[in-house]
Order: C-alpha cells, then sequence, then structure tokens
C-alpha cells in the first residue's frame, strides 16, 4: 500500500497536520481511537467517509514517524 495516497499534509487544512486524503480527519485522532480501544469497524461506522486502507495508511504513516526519529542519549 501507498500510504502517500492516503495521507496528506497541506497547511491549509488543520494547520498542515498529516490527514485522510480529501478529508479533515487528522492521523493522530486515528490512532488515538485505536489506542483508546475502538475497533477498526468502530472507526469505520464513526466515520464511514474512510476506509480500512485509509486507517492501515495512518498506522503505517505511524511506524514510519518512528522509524525515522532520531534519539540522542543525554547520558554522560
Amino acid at each position: 500500500m501507498n500510504r502517500k495516497s492516503h495521507i496528506e499534509s497541506n497547511p491549509n487544512i488543520l494547520f498542515g497536520k498529516p490527514v485522510i486524503f480529501k478529508t479533515r480527519i487528522s492521523v493522530d485522532l486515528i490512532l488515538e481511537k485505536l489506542a483508546s480501544g475502538d475497533t477498526i469497524e468502530d472507526i469505520l461506522e464513526a466515520y464511514p467517509n474512510i476506509s480500512k486502507n485509509d486507517i492501515f495508511a495512518c498506522l503505517q504513516f505511524a511506524s514510519e514517524s518512528i522509524k525515522n526519529e532520531v534519539v540522542f542519549s543525554l547520558a554522560s
């Protein structure tokens, strides 16, 4: 799956936060709902204009963000 066809970041939409393409539904909202125990089916019912692949793209976006994060040690 190409997450770039599902997730966009536009400074004119939610101040540039990553959102599901052609919506104002942010990636962090979907991740928060999953983390709080909502199922994919719950989310699809609450937001019928998104797809299961959109939700998977949110997870992929989060994974790529963490994978590319640089961590610095404060230990001396």
